[in-house]
């Protein structure tokens, strides 16, 4: 049997101090998270008594004047109110800007001498500034957008169907996108209070 080298139990008790110290620094990072469930019933701002339901479900969204455009906010107004509708004394009014921009996505030769575009993609951005009611002050400002990929077929009504199958597809997602978002919005501007 040998002696123990004191060189390397002074090394593995530094490894081992330095092994501690990381833990304990990595465990007070992670209790500094405040992650939730999006879906629970505690509410998105100190000092509400509503859950975050009840929350957004106070958010009255302001008219809109195309048809891509109507289709995000009725799809962000059975969001909020949960099918329920636009609320009648809101919290919150939401001005909603959709704009939309169609692109040839491939060109492709189809047994013809011209080029014919056959996919497209609708993209829907919205930019929206929610606003407190009471206060007319902003609570948040974003923007956000959402692609959807159709295919053009040769027969025109054809191809026109699937452009605005395509706008309600981006619009239904481009919505549940805006939920989210102004959810944590909401939440961000709570801890500020």
């Amino acid at each position: 049997m040998s002696l123990p080298d004191p060189e390397k139990s002074q090394a593995a008790h530094s490894l081992r101090r330095a092994a501690l110290c990381g833990l304990v620094a990595s465990l007070a990072l992670v209790s500094a998270c405040t992650v939730r469930p999006l879906y629970s019933s505690a509410p998105l701002t100190v000092g509400s008594q509503v859950g975050a339901a009840a929350e957004l479900a106070s958010i009255s969204i302001k008219p809109v004047g195309t048809r891509y455009g109507q289709q995000v906010r009725n799809n962000l107004i059975f969001a909020f109110g949960q099918g329920s509708g636009e609320p009648a004394s809101p919290a919150y009014t939401l001005d909603l800007g959709v704009t939309e921009l169609i692109e040839s996505a491939a060109i492709v030769q189809v047994q013809t001498e011209e080029d014919e575009p056959t996919a497209g993609t609708v993209t829907l951005t919205a930019n929206y500034v929610l606003r407190d009611t009471a206060t007319g002050t902003v609570v948040a400002v974003g923007k956000r957008s959402i692609p959807s990929s159709f295919d053009r077929p040769r027969q025109e009504f054809a191809a026109y169907r699937a452009q605005i199958d395509a706008e309600n597809r981006a619009a239904r997602e481009l919505a549940d996108l805006l939920r989210l978002a102004i959810a944590q919005d909401l939440a961000k501007h709570g801890k500020k209070a």
